[in-house]
């Protein structure tokens, strides 16, 4: 469905996207991690041709850019983008911004608005088709650009951190959606912040500094995790406390418990118990931890290793 080989993207002397090479495939929904300017909202508009790359190739549905330029209207429609931002216009209505996103697709009127009236089901939009998005919240809005990438029924969609800022709930109702449109076939490459989402992508891609750092299944990323995870509850609450501790990776305070990333190699156990002794205390609770989507995202973005 699509395949990127050796893609260069330079602004000035950064190279935002470096030689990343990958392929998504017919029906996957293809995760893309990454702190802020990792590159990825980069290597999102490279492949929707809204950027040209200096070095490499990308190909959609088998074709280049230029060879889908080429294309009749109806055919170089297959595949919908969402940019990060919200960018439609908040003086229309819901259904008045479909119709005029539909009209640049030179869709029939009575086919936009047939189309409309499914998809606006699909998001739970349809009783608020007559108010203006300037009035819709932050989740309302990131479903109507949704659902206007939705509108040439593309077998394609790529989305730019579509839930980024997005309250939790509005959030689980986005996903849902993504969930029943690849069920239904549809392939899906997201970016996203969140690694409770990361986790729900068929395969998943971590990029940092314009590479991909590893590239697998949420499964296999944690599988293959090279650390141990250990869970301290405590009565200390520094949050600097297993800071600089030799062997310990990184540590992070949640309320009363401490979640640690060790050296595979060391004995963990002991070297807690003992880091805890020398600052005058005890633990309560000592136990090793399955690897989370987010250990394995602190490693890759910035751990050893």
């Amino acid at each position: 469905m699509i395949k990127v080989k050796g893609i260069t993207k330079r602004f000035g002397r950064l190279k935002a996207v470096n030689q990343v090479s990958f392929e998504v495939k017919e029906g996957e929904l293809f995760g893309l991690v990454g702190p802020d300017g990792a590159g990825k909202t980069t290597l999102m508009r490279v492949i929707s041709s809204l950027l040209n790359p200096e070095e490499g190739e990308v190909r959609v549905f088998g074709l280049t850019a230029k060879e889908r330029e080429k294309q009749k209207d109806g055919e170089a429609s297959n595949f919908g983008y969402m940019p990060q931002r919200f960018s439609l216009y908040g003086d229309l209505t819901v259904l008045e911004n479909l119709l005029f996103f539909g009209s640049m697709y030179q869709l029939q009127k009575d086919i936009i608005i047939q189309r409309s009236e499914e998809i606006l089901e699909l998001t739970n939009l349809i009783q608020f088709k007559n108010r203006f998005a300037d009035q819709l919240s932050g989740g309302m809005k990131q479903k109507l650009a949704l659902t206007c990438a939705l509108m040439t029924r593309p077998k394609l969609l790529i989305l730019d951190e579509p839930t980024y800022g997005v309250d939790p709930e509005s959030r689980k109702e986005f996903w849902k959606i993504l969930y029943q449109l690849n069920g239904d076939g549809m392939t899906i490459l997201v970016s996203t912040p969140y690694m409770d989402e990361a986790e729900l992508c068929t395969r998943l891609a971590f990029m940092n500094e314009g590479k991909f750092k590893a590239l697998d299944t949420p499964t296999g990323l944690k599988d293959t995790f090279a650390y141990q995870v250990w869970e301290v509850v405590s009565e200390a609450k520094d949050p600097e406390l297993f800071k600089d501790v030799r062997g310990i990776y990184d540590s992070s305070l949640y309320g009363d418990k401490y979640r640690l990333i060790l050296d595979i190699n060391m004995e963990a156990g002991m070297l807690i118990e003992k880091q805890l002794e020398n600052k005058g205390f005890a633990p309560l609770r000592l136990q090793r931890a399955v690897p989370s989507m987010e250990d394995v995202f602190v490693m890759i973005a910035g751990g050893e290793g």
